[in-house]
């Protein structure tokens, strides 16, 4: 059997199914993850793809030859999964999804015990040398399966990071993308105050609506109009497997994550003063400045959820973001959640009775952002030259090379770095003014580029 080695990426496994992910190199797999991680119990979760019941079901059978007992949560989303394998205490878990990525696509993310997860660095690798040349010890011993529903643990968890009645009846408008939200947000907002208008809840593989990845903005059209014309407090959208959610704004404007990730901190350091917030370099110091306003120690991180749940484990911070919408959080084991991030917006908002357009205007008055801007290069050889020659023209500035290269001037600072996978360098900047972040972005930009 051939398998595509391209499958395996850095933090999960992902392709094209059937050409690329199927039932018998998911079986492979199944039975890789427990000869890799020696478990003896393990969790199997799903997402709504048409294809997941049966690479699911290929991946429990994989897993049980390998000597595993299962337990099967059958459809859930991504966070669910880690806190199923983190407070059942199993051996580690694997949840059948793609994440974002379009319906042709599936994949499975997976995790050790207390919801560590697996990365290229850690696990994957040893699995994709496993799979690709059939090396898989035999097992004297066959596995049990058995079902479990997690889903009300789940919700009381989330909740637990609010005051459920402290949430004002805010006029909230919510897209779950015909994806995992439409299992959790019904059963969510029941036990709040807000009136809701909810969009593509019906769980449906195929995606009738739109693709389920709000990062793109063709995606979030629905959502959007219709926050400008219920004038909604807020909107709320969630990816396919509902591990990330995004923010809109009444004025239907999309909220980066490092804003967000400004305003969660706030929320923490609220509740929790002196705590440690670990943020990823690329973010806006808006980030850095909230916490430090707050009283909070603010810590620059790495890109990338393995480093970013490493260090707040080390640090034991409370909160993590990402400019990408991935929150992590220390007492959901240090993982990352999509809902969490939705109710304590809603309870700061609350606290604080303004909409999310109010909360936002001092950042939006002070920090301006470029945005990610991806440049293709010829080839992966071209990547470290370019960084070279921006570092010596920048050379003035202060230099940090933690993730690809960050440039710090007093008004104005960017960082750039190469893909994992792609001949691609990533460009995020910020500036004191929009005339100076348009300036200094066309100049990196020309220099990437030239």
């Amino acid at each position: 059997m051939h398998v595509n080695p391209d499958i395996f990426k850095a933090y999960d496994i992902r392709g094209l199914y059937p050409a690329e992910i199927n039932e018998a190199i998911t079986h492979r797999i199944g039975r890789a993850f427990v000869a890799y991680l020696g478990a003896r119990r393990i969790g199997v979760s799903r997402d709504m793809r048409v294809s997941s019941p049966s690479l699911a079901a290929a991946f429990i059978e994989g897993a049980r030859e390998q000597g595993a007992d299962v337990v099967d949560y059958g459809m859930l989303g991504t966070d669910m999964l880690y806190f199923a394998v983190a407070s059942d205490g199993l051996d580690g878990g694997a949840q059948v999804t793609a994440s974002h990525n379009p319906g042709a696509y599936n994949g499975i993310k997976m995790v050790r015990a207390e919801a560590l997860p697996l990365s290229g660095d850690a696990g994957i690798g040893d699995i994709r040398q496993m799979v690709s040349t059939d090396s898989l010890p035999r097992s004297a011993r066959r596995g049990t399966v058995t079902s479990r529903d997690i889903v009300p643990a789940y919700l009381e968890k989330v909740l637990s990071f609010i005051d459920p009645p402290s949430i004002r009846p805010f006029n909230v408008v919510l897209d779950a993308g015909s994806g995992m939200a439409g299992l959790v947000a019904p059963r969510l907002f029941e036990r709040l105050a807000c009136r809701t208008v909810r969009l593509c809840f019906d769980i449906d593989g195929t995606f009738p609506n739109h693709e389920a990845n709000p990062l793109i903005e063709e995606n979030r059209r629905d959502i959007t109009e219709r926050v400008i014309r219920e004038g909604a407090d807020v909107g709320i959208a969630w990816d396919g497997d509902a591990d990330r959610c995004f923010f809109i704004d009444g004025t239907g404007e999309f909220i980066a994550g490092d804003f967000v990730t400004a305003l969660l901190a706030e929320a923490f350091l609220l509740k929790h003063p002196g705590s440690t917030v670990v943020y990823d370099l690329r973010a806006s110091h808006a980030v850095r400045d909230t916490v430090e306003r707050h009283r909070g120690t603010a810590v620059m991180n790495r890109v990338g959820h393995a480093f970013i749940k490493q260090r707040m484990r080390e640090l034991d911070g409370i909160f993590a973001g990402e400019v990408t919408g991935h929150y992590y959080f220390r007492d959901f084991y240090y993982a990352d959640n999509g809902f969490i991030p939705a109710l304590l917006m809603l309870e700061l908002m609350s606290k604080k009775n303004q909409a999310l357009r109010d909360l936002l205007q001092p950042y939006r008055e002070r920090y301006f952002i470029s945005g990610e801007i991806n440049t293709k290069l010829g080839g992966m050889q071209d990547v470290p030259a370019k960084l070279d020659a921006i570092e010596a023209r920048y050379r003035d500035a202060a230099l940090t090379r933690m993730d690809g290269l960050s440039v710090e001037y007093p008004d104005w600072h960017f960082n750039v770095r190469p893909s994992n996978t792609e001949p691609l360098i990533r460009l995020n900047l910020e500036a004191r003014t929009p005339e100076l972040m348009a300036a200094r972005r066309d100049d990196v930009l020309a220099l990437i580029r030239g």
